[in-house]
């Protein structure tokens, strides 16, 4: 099957953070991968991105899904959920309801969803485990809302990349170069869509053990300053995400630059 208009919604890790194109001029990500290779069976084909970084599932559905809704996309791949997880005054029943109502509203705008679970922190986060359990509650409610509405979920909980600190970026958060190409070999896989089998094999060699120095040098240089930012947000009155615009708001096609190439990647 081959796809004409794929749309994106979600958070930074729709948007592509941590794998910025080689010319620094924004973020690739997964989606882009996935995006360039689908543009390579369908000449017409037409790729937007809705994600803005630090939404909420509660406002992707309002701000997103009408707009996705104007573009009459045939897939949908919505991210989100990771800012839900860490934001104050989680309740999981709240989070469960949001994840239902994306879902819900994603296939009702197009025959094809692709939804994800997110990946278990605890392996590479200092006090990852308190997280645990909310990321455990938040991908129940998407494997349940993926079954009742007939989306296709890509279940990252049991990935063993996620021990390997060579798949993420410095903020150990979101995906590094490798793991984005990683994910999009899963999206296309499961589209039935051919891809280089290398994406999905593990990376040569040992990741560097982790060490207390690299932990101090994490919390200094890239949890610290978001608390503060976050904490200086919240006290006037923004929201996470409030400034950022859409990576990608209209279906464009792929350019020359964003054309599928594994070996620039």
């Amino acid at each position: 099957m081959s796809y004409h208009r794929f749309v994106v919604l979600g958070d930074s890790c729709a948007e592509g953070l941590d794998d910025p194109y080689p010319d620094q001029r924004a973020y690739r990500g997964w989606a882009d991968f996935v995006a360039a290779r689908l543009a390579q069976d369908e000449p017409s084909f037409r790729y937007a991105n809705l994600a803005v970084r630090g939404r909420r599932l509660d406002q992707i559905v309002p701000e997103q899904v009408p707009a996705a809704t104007r573009l009459e996309p045939d897939l949908i791949a919505l991210f989100g959920g990771g800012n839900d997880v860490m934001s104050r005054g989680w309740d999981a029943r709240t989070v469960a309801r949001r994840v239902d109502a994306a879902i819900r509203a994603c296939t009702e705008i197009s025959p094809t969803v692709v939804t994800f679970t997110l990946s278990d922190i605890s392996h590479r986060m200092p006090l990852g485990r308190r997280m645990r359990p909310r990321i455990v509650a938040l991908n129940e409610a998407i494997r349940e809302a993926a079954v009742s509405y007939g989306a296709q979920l890509i279940d990252l909980w049991p990935d063993q990349a996620v021990t390997d600190s060579r798949y993420f970026g410095a903020d150990r958060l979101h995906l590094s170069t490798h793991g984005h190409r990683r994910l999009a070999a899963y999206v296309l896989g499961l589209l039935g869509v051919s891809h280089d089998p290398a994406w999905l094999d593990p990376l040569p060699g040992v990741a560097a053990p982790g060490s207390w120095r690299a932990d101090a040098h994490w919390l200094l240089r890239e949890v610290l300053p978001v608390a503060v930012t976050r904490t200086r947000n919240r006290m006037i009155g923004r929201q996470p995400g409030d400034g950022f615009f859409p990576k990608r708001p209209d279906l464009l096609p792929m350019t020359r630059d964003e054309a599928w190439a594994p070996g620039n990647a």
